[in-house]
Protein backbone atom coordinates (compact mmCIF):
# COMPACT_ATOMS: atom_id res chain seq x y z
CA UNK A 1 0.00 0.00 0.00
CA UNK A 2 3.10 2.51 0.47
CA UNK A 3 4.72 1.75 -2.27
CA UNK A 4 1.64 1.64 -5.08
CA UNK A 5 0.24 4.69 -3.30
CA UNK A 6 3.51 6.83 -2.78
CA UNK A 7 4.31 5.76 -6.84
CA UNK A 8 0.84 7.16 -7.91
CA UNK A 9 0.68 10.20 -5.68
CA UNK A 10 3.63 11.18 -6.46
CA UNK A 11 3.66 10.36 -10.77
CA UNK A 12 -0.01 12.39 -9.95
CA UNK A 13 1.78 14.93 -8.35
CA UNK A 14 4.45 15.88 -10.84
CA UNK A 15 1.93 15.44 -14.04
CA UNK A 16 -0.72 17.33 -12.40
CA UNK A 17 2.11 20.42 -12.05
CA UNK A 18 3.37 19.58 -15.18
CA UNK A 19 0.15 19.55 -16.90
CA UNK A 20 0.33 16.22 -18.32
CA UNK A 21 -2.68 13.94 -19.16
CA UNK A 22 -1.82 10.67 -19.67
CA UNK A 23 -3.48 7.00 -18.86
CA UNK A 24 -0.72 5.42 -17.18
CA UNK A 25 -1.41 7.89 -14.12
CA UNK A 26 -5.04 5.95 -13.73
CA UNK A 27 -3.89 2.80 -13.92
CA UNK A 28 -1.47 3.06 -10.97
CA UNK A 29 -4.15 4.65 -9.26
CA UNK A 30 -6.57 1.57 -9.71
CA UNK A 31 -3.64 -0.58 -8.60
CA UNK A 32 -2.88 1.32 -5.80
CA UNK A 33 -6.70 1.40 -4.90
CA UNK A 34 -6.59 -2.37 -5.47
CA UNK A 35 -3.95 -2.69 -3.00
CA UNK A 36 -5.88 -0.65 -0.25
CA UNK A 37 -8.73 -3.19 -0.64
CA UNK A 38 -7.11 -6.16 -0.67
CA UNK A 39 -4.85 -4.34 2.25
CA UNK A 40 -8.39 -3.64 4.32
CA UNK A 41 -9.73 -7.21 3.81
CA UNK A 42 -6.36 -9.02 5.11
CA UNK A 43 -6.17 -6.71 8.52
CA UNK A 44 -10.20 -7.40 8.59
CA UNK A 45 -9.95 -11.17 8.06
CA UNK A 46 -6.69 -11.47 10.75
CA UNK A 47 -9.11 -9.37 13.35
CA UNK A 48 -11.80 -12.05 12.66
CA UNK A 49 -9.78 -14.42 13.35
CA UNK A 50 -8.93 -13.11 16.97
CA UNK A 51 -5.62 -11.36 16.00
CA UNK A 52 -5.33 -8.43 18.19
CA UNK A 53 -3.79 -5.03 16.99
CA UNK A 54 -0.94 -3.66 19.14
CA UNK A 55 -2.24 -0.01 19.00
CA UNK A 56 -5.95 0.39 18.45
CA UNK A 57 -5.11 3.25 16.42
CA UNK A 58 -3.20 0.58 13.84
CA UNK A 59 -6.88 -0.58 13.21
CA UNK A 60 -8.38 3.36 12.48
CA UNK A 61 -5.03 3.77 10.61
CA UNK A 62 -5.46 0.59 8.48
CA UNK A 63 -9.17 1.04 7.48
CA UNK A 64 -9.05 5.23 6.65
CA UNK A 65 -7.30 4.68 3.55
CA UNK A 66 -10.63 3.26 2.33
CA UNK A 67 -12.72 5.44 3.44
CA UNK A 68 -10.14 8.41 1.86
CA UNK A 69 -10.96 6.00 -1.65
CA UNK A 70 -14.32 6.41 -1.70
CA UNK A 71 -14.75 10.10 -0.50
CA UNK A 72 -11.71 10.71 -3.42
CA UNK A 73 -13.88 9.07 -6.11
CA UNK A 74 -17.19 11.23 -4.79
CA UNK A 75 -14.84 14.46 -4.80
CA UNK A 76 -13.19 13.69 -7.99
CA UNK A 77 -16.99 13.68 -9.35
CA UNK A 78 -17.85 16.82 -8.08
CA UNK A 79 -14.63 18.08 -9.68
CA UNK A 80 -15.92 17.13 -12.90
CA UNK A 81 -19.26 18.42 -12.31
CA UNK A 82 -17.60 21.81 -11.17
CA UNK A 83 -15.66 22.23 -14.59
CA UNK A 84 -18.87 21.40 -16.66
CA UNK A 85 -21.34 24.09 -14.26
CA UNK A 86 -22.34 27.12 -17.26
CA UNK A 87 -22.02 24.70 -19.41
CA UNK A 88 -25.77 23.27 -20.56
CA UNK A 89 -24.81 21.29 -23.78
CA UNK A 90 -21.37 20.20 -24.38
CA UNK A 91 -22.04 19.19 -27.94
CA UNK A 92 -23.20 22.87 -28.96
CA UNK A 93 -19.33 24.48 -28.18
CA UNK A 94 -16.80 23.98 -30.57
CA UNK A 95 -14.45 21.40 -30.67
CA UNK A 96 -11.38 23.67 -29.13
CA UNK A 97 -13.66 24.53 -26.64
CA UNK A 98 -14.45 21.08 -25.99
CA UNK A 99 -10.54 19.84 -25.70
CA UNK A 100 -9.85 22.49 -23.46
CA UNK A 101 -12.67 21.28 -20.99
CA UNK A 102 -11.77 18.00 -21.14
CA UNK A 103 -8.71 18.80 -20.25
CA UNK A 104 -9.46 20.63 -17.48
CA UNK A 105 -12.12 18.14 -16.30
CA UNK A 106 -9.09 16.01 -16.24
CA UNK A 107 -6.74 17.62 -14.74
CA UNK A 108 -9.17 18.19 -12.12
CA UNK A 109 -9.97 14.97 -11.40
CA UNK A 110 -6.16 14.15 -11.37
CA UNK A 111 -5.85 16.84 -8.84
CA UNK A 112 -8.06 15.20 -6.75
CA UNK A 113 -7.15 11.50 -6.80
CA UNK A 114 -3.20 12.45 -6.27
CA UNK A 115 -4.02 14.09 -3.16
CA UNK A 116 -6.27 11.17 -2.00
CA UNK A 117 -3.45 8.73 -2.97
CA UNK A 118 -0.62 11.25 -0.82
CA UNK A 119 -3.13 10.97 1.87
CA UNK A 120 -3.27 7.23 1.79
CA UNK A 121 0.37 7.06 2.07
CA UNK A 122 0.90 9.28 4.79
CA UNK A 123 -2.24 7.06 6.32
CA UNK A 124 -0.34 3.64 5.63
CA UNK A 125 2.50 5.22 6.90
CA UNK A 126 0.99 6.23 10.31
CA UNK A 127 -0.39 2.67 10.31
CA UNK A 128 3.06 1.51 9.83
CA UNK A 129 4.52 3.01 12.29
CA UNK A 130 1.52 2.12 15.05
CA UNK A 131 1.94 -1.79 14.28
CA UNK A 132 4.61 -3.06 15.60
CA UNK A 133 6.63 -5.74 15.28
Amino acid sequence: MLATNGVAGVAGAVLWLRRVITNWFWVLLRVAQAVVVVQVVLGLVLLARGEVAPDGLHVAYGIAPLVVTLVSELLRAGAALRELEGIPDVDAIERTEQIALARRVALAEMGVMTVGALLILTLALRAYQTGGS
